[in-house]
């Protein structure tokens, strides 16, 4: 098959008309509750066979397309996930991506063989590509919900962690191996994968973060591809071990994203316009592999029976056997249940049984993909009222301070820009009364287009638009102030017990 120059042309045409299509649909969906998933995937079934007619059914290029996504996705989870937030919840976000995998992968495989007629394998696979959390679903929506960051923080722990165990679950299934050999050596097999993985992502992380603090590069916007190279490079070479890639990437790019590495703030606008580009791409793919004749009553009756048996049995029983490892309320726990979002993983998943040639792949494929689409607008909308309802909104949730930063790099300092919203309440504080970490200072006020250096006794004022220069060292130090002063007022300092003014 030839690829002239008049086609690229056509390629280019239709590529950036549907990229700025879906980029505007992240606005929309973000307001209604929605992954923006869906509408990725209802562009790619207009585009196929039951729309435009663009026909794509090769699944080993999907299958081998749908990882390479994953990795870029997985790359930008890790980098721009903070390692102090998520720590004191990895034992629960560990325990949901092996025990809660486990359990949830054995609910649903016995109950799609007895109560749905599957096969022994159909239902395994079933259950494996149903269990991982997909993090562009779950994220996109809590987005919108202000939670606490003990249910955040364990649903992003989650959906970073659980992709590489029910990979090498998948793969182990689809190619037979899982009926052909005893369960301990499935066991070892999985451990073997994820261990190797863990570690090699570390190598590539420390050494990768080592080795960018002492390079001098001539040009800013190297760095950012540096590490992207770095985090591709490490899920390349545990799939060269016969290891996890996906434990080694995310693991990799955890490491570096909580480096002292220059240009932190381009190098994370760069992953996560990556990330999107890959999910934009994914999302289309996925849905121009679907062929809408092939859904039938059948197929959607199945997939609401597997969504319900999922979300209803399989996913709380994960939670709380889960819980074990690091106990927490029943109102958390209820909302982790709910709000365990299926998304592109699962379909990207189903992928591999059908590049092996595995018997009925295809309707898994098609049970998946409408079980996905049917759960996400059932759980999505409903999570802020969940949230609600089970008392979990509050304070902690803070989107009247908004914060940026870019490296001051001679000085080892960030230069952070500070917008005050409406309802914040800094509004009438003046810059005295911040008591910002000792070095850190407010450089400039921008007061309705106009700039000020501002004294110890300027107000400061909704709206305002704060230059905040601050060594890297207090950074975090820094951004807690704000936040606290922007929730508290000018007494945050005595209610709160912070470092003392400069």
């Amino acid at each position: 098959m030839t690829f002239d120059l008049h086609q690229l042309d056509e390629f280019l045409l239709l590529g950036s008309v549907v990229t700025l299509v879906a980029i505007l649909a992240v606005r929309v969906t973000a307001g209604a509750g929605l992954p923006s998933l869906l509408v990725y995937l209802f562009i790619g079934v207009a585009l196929g066979d039951g729309g435009l007619g663009i026909r794509f059914d090769d699944a080993e290029l999907a299958h081998a397309l749908g990882f390479a996504a994953l990795v870029l996705i997985l790359a930008e989870g890790g980098i721009t996930t903070k390692w102090s937030e998520i720590r004191p919840l990895i034992r629960m976000g560990t325990a949901l991506a092996t025990i809660g995998v486990l359990v949830s992968v054995s609910v649903v495989a016995v109950l799609a063989h007895y109560l749905l007629g599957f096969s022994w394998q159909l239902s395994i696979l079933l259950g494996a590509v149903c269990s991982p959390t997909d993090a562009a679903a779950v994220f996109s929506v809590l987005r919108v919900v202000p939670l606490p960051r003990r249910i955040s923080g364990t649903l992003e722990a989650e959906s970073g962690l659980n992709d590489a165990p029910t990979v090498v679950l998948v793969s182990l299934v689809a190619s037979g191996a899982f009926a052909e050999k005893s369960i301990v050596w499935v066991a070892a097999i999985i451990s073997y994968e994820l261990i190797v993985g863990a570690l090699l992502g570390a190598l590539v992380g420390y050494a990768g973060a080592w080795l960018m603090r002492r390079v001098a590069l001539p040009a800013p916007g190297l760095y950012p591809l540096a590490i992207f190279s770095l985090a591709v490079g490490s899920y390349a070479s545990g799939a060269a071990v016969h290891a996890s890639g996906f434990a080694a990437v995310y693991v990799a790019t955890l490491i570096l994203g909580n480096s002292d590495l220059p240009h932190r703030g381009a190098t994370r606008s760069f992953v996560e316009g990556i990330a999107w580009l890959a999910q934009i791409g994914l999302f289309v793919m996925l849905g121009l592999l679907l062929s809408p004749e092939r859904i039938s009553l059948s197929v959607v009756g199945l997939a609401l029976a597997a969504g319900m048996l999922l979300t209803f049995v399989a996913r709380p029983l994960s939670v709380l056997v889960s819980a074990i490892a690091q106990p927490m309320r029943i109102a958390d726990l209820t909302f982790i249940s709910w709000a365990g979002l299926r998304g592109a993983v699962p379909i990207v998943l189903t992928t591999i049984p059908l590049a092996e040639g595995v018997d009925d792949a295809e309707r898994l494929f098609d049970i998946v993909f409408v079980m996905v689409v049917v759960w996400t607008l059932l759980t999505g909308p409903t999570l802020p009222i969940t949230a609600r309802w089970l008392g979990l909104t509050g304070p902690t949730h803070q989107p009247e301070l908004d914060v940026e930063a870019a490296p001051l790099e001679r000085i080892a300092a960030d230069l952070l820009q500070v917008r005050i919203g409406v309802d914040s309440r800094m509004h009438g504080v003046e810059v005295g009364e911040l008591r910002l970490p000792h070095g850190a200072s407010v450089a400039l006020v921008i007061r309705d287009g106009e700039t000020m250096v501002p004294e110890r006794r300027t107000v400061l004022r909704r709206g305002d638009d704060l230059l905040v220069v601050t060594p890297r060292k207090l950074r975090s130090l820094t951004d807690r102030r704000l936040a606290e002063v922007s929730q508290g007022g000018r007494l945050a300092h005595w209610l709160r017990g912070d470092p003392e003014p400069e």
